[in-house]
């Protein structure tokens, strides 16, 4: 019986002797498909397949129809025996003969069981097996997983957890893990910005997994029930975790050398990543033209005749009226400027020789020789201007400052004065025309390290 588009039912396959010689009509002379392992595995898997056959076999709406009326029947775990009233009014929304073929053809492969006596459906074991992995598989297609690892590493935690884990399974990993670092590879080898940052994002989503599979992979190796094949296979799965791990250096390496080459775009602070990226934004780069150009480009010819009389022209006529002095121009003093910035070496020289009369044992207004041998900050700084007092001010902190001193010129000499300058955290009002309130600080001589050097 042909199947339609509506999925109409076919014989169960078997593996007939026809199905035979057509299997090794497939394999060259001489050599048989029987003696070809993976043929075996798969012929002994073969009710499984036929399975998959029944659904995914026909066009793609027939293969809908059907993962609809299976799912929603096996979906139903109120009760394990469905009549045909009760399927029709579950699925009232497919028309009858659609769903009277899809009917058939799930139970000819043995996705569901009829029982006669009590005349309803039943769903077997083999069609919530087929279920579930394709649950499995659809619901990890939905996570965003671009690494396409969470699958795999679900099978083979799922395995591992009620002991059956197989080397097939390991090697499905293995292999994705070997795509995943040659892929990550080329991408390095590329040098390009936008491959290099989507494929770090991309190790970034594998290495979570590699992460989540690690405890997967110790239990592999610890399990003493786990056969030589088995352990060479997680064994090789962890080296292959750990050359992916170490790609993080190689992406810095390269998206460093990148961003040193980088080039900018004059002043304006961006680079050329930055308009291929607006570039990239943008659907459709021939708008972008819309409204740039008023006018196409209208090309002139010349024929050579017209090309000689305008040369002509120009080498006959007239030029010296319109040509400008031949000579070179007169010259010129350089016009006087005035500097009329603030004399700030003469101020500080003023006020270097103001700190060195007072460290020399000079008298401030408010010093005497018999009194302390300190003086509040104010009397050192005024009388003065408010920007001449703030500059003073600005320079007491290099009073002591051994770095300073160690250096040559005028600021130098200041840090060498024997001068102590303590400030402290409050203020004080003054009666200064130009100063209303000052910190109060004071300075005082340290005799222990004598005069002032007076060079």
């Amino acid at each position: 019986m042909m199947e339609t588009t509506a999925g109409v039912a076919a014989e169960p396959l078997t593996l007939g002797q026809d199905d035979h010689d057509s299997l090794q009509a497939h394999f060259h002379a001489g050599i048989s498909a029987d003696e070809i392992e993976q043929v075996f595995h798969l012929k002994r898997a073969q009710p499984t397949l036929q399975a998959f056959t029944a659904l995914f076999h026909g066009g793609a709406d027939g293969v809908l129809i059907r993962l609809l009326v299976l799912r929603e029947l096996a979906a139903d775990t109120s009760t394990t025996a469905f009549s045909r009233a009760d399927i029709n009014q579950k699925l009232a929304y497919l028309i009858p003969e659609s769903l009277e073929t899809v009917l058939t053809r799930l139970r000819s492969h043995s996705l569901l069981a009829w029982d006669a006596q009590a005349a309803v459906y039943r769903v077997t074991p083999m069609a919530r097996n087929v279920l579930s992995s394709l649950d499995t598989l659809l619901s990890m297609g939905q996570a965003d997983d671009d690494a396409e690892m969470g699958f795999l590493l679900s099978q083979v935690a799922g395995a591992q957890a009620v002991g059956g884990v197989t080397v097939e399974q390991l090697k499905h990993l293995l292999g994705r893990l070997v795509e995943l670092t040659e892929e990550f590879r080329d991408a390095i080898a590329s040098g390009s910005e936008f491959r290099l940052r989507t494929s770090q994002a991309k190790w970034h989503m594998a290495c979570d997994w590699v992460e989540k599979g690690s405890e997967i992979l110790r239990a592999i190796t610890s399990d003493e029930r786990a056969d030589s094949a088995t352990h060479k296979a997680a064994q090789a799965i962890g080296r292959a975790q750990s050359a992916l791990l170490n790609m993080q250096g190689m992406f810095s390496r390269a998206l460093n050398q990148i961003e040193r080459q980088r080039v900018h775009l004059g002043q304006s602070g961006l680079s050329t990543t930055d308009v291929k990226r607006w570039l990239l934004a943008h659907d459709d780069l021939s708008s972008l033209a819309q409204g740039a150009i008023d006018r196409p480009v209208m090309p002139l010819f010349v024929t050579p005749a017209e090309m000689i009389d305008v040369a002509e022209t120009e080498l006959l006529a007239e030029r010296s009226a319109s040509m400008g002095p031949s000579g070179l121009p007169q010259g010129e003093d350089a016009p006087l400027t005035i500097n009329d910035g603030p004399a700030i070496q003469a101020e500080l020289d003023d006020w270097l020789a103001r700190l060195a009369d007072f460290a020399n044992l000079g008298n401030f207004p408010s010093f005497s020789e018999h009194g302390p041998k300190t003086v509040p900050i104010q009397d050192s700084l005024l009388p003065a201007s408010f920007a001449v007092a703030s500059y003073r001010a600005s320079m007491l902190p290099l009073l002591g400052d051994a770095a300073e001193a160690s250096l040559q010129g005028a600021t130098a000499q200041l840090a060498r004065l024997p001068i102590t300058f303590t400030p402290t955290d409050e203020m004080v009002q003054l009666n200064d025309p130009h100063v209303f309130a000052m910190s109060i600080a004071t300075l005082s001589l340290d005799l222990e390290s004598g005069p002032a050097d007076d060079k």
